[in-house]
């Protein structure tokens, strides 16, 4: 019998609280069970395995971290949005880093909750980079361009590869002018 008051979409927040902590590759489902007060076998009655917990993991990250990225570009665009975003982008991923990680692939075909989820936030991005005049492809290559910058970045600081003693912060300025000014450039379509 399953514990009482335990869903689904509670072992999930567990297990993204223990992707959180132990890191996303490092993620079991003992760990899970133990979380969330049941034996393992009594997990399954919850959930399908670890790579459905992670799958789940990646629809929950990429609508926090979308609803993170909204509320950052609030009455925002271009240049602005541009920096809040960033901002909100490293936060996220230092706070959550193993909710991060579970946003990076793409969902499977088929999928079409976590490929909802992924477009609500390239939805999202795009309205923040409306005032660059972007459209079709030129806008698809901005996002993609977006995303890659700030997770190069994140990913590299969160895992020690920066040494030099220079200051993060002002590295994360200079991308985010070398976003605008590549968005400038980019022309409408």
């Amino acid at each position: 019998m399953p514990k009482v008051g335990l869903t689904r979409e509670k072992v999930i927040e567990q297990a993204a609280t223990a992707a959180d902590e132990a890191g996303l590759d490092s993620l079991t489902l003992a760990a899970v069970a133990q979380r969330c007060g049941v034996s393992l076998p009594g997990l399954y009655k919850h959930v399908n395995g670890l790579d459905a917990v992670k799958r789940d993991i990646a629809v929950l990250a990429v609508r926090e971290l979308t609803g993170v990225l909204a509320v950052a570009a609030v009455g925002v665009t271009g240049r602005e949005a541009l920096t809040e975003f960033a901002r909100a982008y490293r936060g996220y991923a230092k706070a959550h880093p193993g909710r991060y990680a579970s946003t990076l692939r793409a969902p499977a075909p088929g999928d079409t909750e976590h490929a909802d989820a992924g477009a609500n936030a390239v939805g999202v991005i795009a309205a923040a980079l409306k005032g660059y005049r972007l459209e079709g492809t030129a806008l698809i290559h901005a996002v993609r361009l977006l995303r890659s910058g700030f997770h190069g970045i994140v990913s590299l600081e969160m895992a020690g590869g920066f040494g030099l003693p220079e200051s993060l912060d002002d590295t994360y300025e200079h991308l985010v002018d070398a976003l605008d000014a590549a968005f400038t450039a980019l022309p409408p379509r």
